[in-house]
This record gives C-alpha cells, sequence and structure tokens, in this order.
C-alpha cells in the first residue's frame, strides 16, 4: 500500500469518527456519513498526486473544525455561559455515583 493511500484511510477513518461522534448521532442525519462516504469513494479513483493530497488536506481540516467545534462547545458549558446545566449536571453526577456503584435516586416532578 502506497504512502498517499495509508494517509487517504487515514483522514478517512478520523473523518468518519469525528461525524459519528458530533454530526450524526441520530438516524435522521445519517445522510452526512452517507455524503462522506459517497465523495470519497467518488474520489478514490483520482490519479493527480496535488488533487489528492488537497483532498486529503479539506478531509483534516473538516475533521479538525468539528472536533474543535465540540470541544468549544464543551468548554462553554463548563463554565455555564448562559446555559442551563441541569442536565449536564445530573449527567456527571450519575456517573460519579455509578462510580462507586450507586445509584441517583429519581426526582419528584410535580
Amino acid at each position: 500500500m502506497s504512502a498517499e493511500a495509508l494517509q487517504v484511510s487515514k483522514a478517512y477513518r478520523h473523518l468518519l469518527k469525528a461525524v459519528k461522534n458530533h454530526v450524526a448521532k441520530e438516524d435522521t442525519k445519517r445522510h452526512f456519513l452517507e455524503y462522506v462516504t459517497e465523495e470519497f469513494r467518488n474520489n478514490c479513483k483520482l490519479s493527480d498526486l496535488s488533487s489528492i493530497r488537497q483532498k486529503i488536506k479539506l478531509a483534516r481540516d473538516y475533521t479538525f473544525l468539528l472536533n474543535s467545534v465540540h470541544h468549544h462547545k464543551d468548554l462553554l458549558f463548563s463554565y455555564n455561559i448562559a446555559v442551563d446545566r441541569s442536565g449536564e449536571m445530573k449527567r456527571v453526577l450519575g456517573k460519579s455515583a455509578a462510580s462507586v456503584g450507586l445509584q441517583l435516586p429519581e426526582v419528584y416532578q410535580p
């Protein structure tokens, strides 16, 4: 396998992982994964080396963008920037309790 093919497969794997984690978590947004897969399949027949490198760079940049936007959103949540964090705190407390074998009780909501 050539070095270019290894770079393409690595960029493809990282991009698919980022799209699965940050965009296409729900079944209604599966078309994003399908689009990425279709684009890589359509461009796998390219023979121009500069075009391949350009596409790899574009895939890496988009992967970096997705991961950075997700990380930025997490930072905003952690700094409590005008966001209701009750759901996030409940999830964190539930994880903490589960790590020692406990389970949080259900809170009565009238």
